[in-house]
């Protein structure tokens, strides 16, 4: 059985959590580096990316968490998550991870009051429209030669994307009841 972790240092991450074991998956709220050496797969929660980087750093998660990709551990970042894992945020100075080839640019939609939602086609889910839920989201705004876009808006601005194991969302997944982009993450731990 897959056991998997979800960063706990500031964010959504009870909801990914509650969506996990609701699967029936050995579900862990990953706050030390040690705990990533217990975990077959890690989601990083939406929240506040300067929060995020910043704790990650102080707490010396970055460098094992970059010993983990490397040895093929699956990473998940959603919203704020899909920011940490950027190789590039332009005009974001805090602490990074820097692990998927992309360039994110935070909180293109707006503020907060600006939040909305939109039904998406997402390759390798099946064909029903995901429900997605857009807070103070970011945009990926290009992506290297290696990543695959698997979801856009209809004006064409991508919203989920893969590299291999790790995987990026603007969205929320984990507040809906739809748990079909949690299964393709948890396949990726498999595979």
């Amino acid at each position: 059985m897959t056991r998997a972790g979800v960063l706990g240092l500031q964010g959504d991450f009870a909801e990914h959590l509650h969506t996990l074991r609701a699967m029936g998956v050995d579900a862990v709220d990953v706050r030390r580096p040690q705990q990533l050496d217990e975990v077959d797969a890690l989601i990083i929660p939406g929240g506040e990316s300067t929060t995020i980087g910043k704790l990650a750093a102080q707490y010396g998660i970055i460098p094992k968490l970059l010993a983990r990709v490397e040895e093929g551990m699956p990473v998940w970042g959603t919203c704020a998550g899909a920011i940490f894992i950027a190789k590039d945020v332009p005009g974001h100075p805090h602490p990074i991870a820097g692990l998927m080839d992309m360039t994110v640019e935070r909180n293109v939609f707006g503020r907060q009051v600006d939040s909305f939602e939109a039904d998406l086609a997402i390759a390798g889910i099946g064909p029903e429209p995901f429900h997605a839920v857009f807070i103070r989201a970011p945009r990926i705004a290009s992506v290297g030669p290696g990543v695959t876009v698997l979801a856009a808006l209809a004006d064409g601005t991508i919203v989920a994307a893969r590299q291999g194991r790790l995987l990026a969302t603007s969205f929320h997944p984990e507040l809906t009841d739809d748990q079909r982009l949690h299964q393709l993450f948890l396949s990726l731990a498999k595979g």
